[in-house]
């Protein structure tokens, strides 16, 4: 094994290890303040009716990989790095002669990421990276499917404090969509919302 692919993989572990760890704040959140005001608000007669968020999937595109497989390799690290888990790799379904795409060319990767580390990486992302970006001011309320489910675009890894800025050589995008139980859109922003998702009106 490569030496740079040990010190990565030892990173990683270091993260899970961190996460597994602890309990997460956002998980005694839910229980003593998010359950009430959701009942609350939407006057359900059982606990069982509130929602919940039941994972969080991350997606990252590389589309000039077709060019230089390295520039996978390094944002699939750095996923892998602030998430604390192993990314799995994605690859084109089909090809495109235009776009130098060959069939089942590695072009990106995800991360399902549930329970402890799921709160744990929800926690970071609202509290440390979102006021990292640039101008913040809040996040579109605009980017539910129909089903209680939310899409982020994030535009650069940076925001991440794991992430080392300094030796960033390409800035890489991801999708985070936070998949919930709830049946209907203003359920599911409701749930963000009391874990502190900064909505704004578009």
């Amino acid at each position: 094994m490569a030496k740079k692919e040990k010190v990565k993989q030892e990173e990683v572990k270091k993260v899970s290890a961190q996460v597994e760890g602890i309990a997460p704040r956002l998980i005694q959140k839910y229980k003593d303040e998010v359950i009430k005001s959701l009942m609350t608000e939407f006057k359900y007669k059982n606990i069982m009716q509130v929602p919940k968020l039941e994972k969080i999937a991350i997606n990252i595109g590389v589309g000039r990989a077709t060019q230089d497989q390295k520039l996978l390799e390094t944002a699939v690290s750095e996923i892998e790095l602030i998430t604390g888990q192993k990314a799995l790799i994605t690859k084109s379904k089909k090809s495109i002669s235009n776009f130098k795409l060959r069939e089942n060319q590695p072009i990106g990767a995800k991360i399902t990421l549930r329970g402890k580390k799921m709160f744990e990486f929800f926690d970071r992302l609202v509290s440390v990276a979102m006021p990292q970006i640039r101008d913040f001011r809040g996040i579109s309320d605009r980017s539910f499917d129909g089903n209680g489910n939310y899409t982020l675009g994030i535009k650069e890894q940076i925001i991440f404090r794991e992430i080392d800025a300094d030796k960033v050589t390409n800035l890489t995008g991801m999708d985070v969509t936070f998949v919930t139980s709830a049946k209907t859109d203003n359920e599911a922003m409701a749930l963000l919302k009391a874990f502190g998702v900064p909505f704004i009106k578009r």
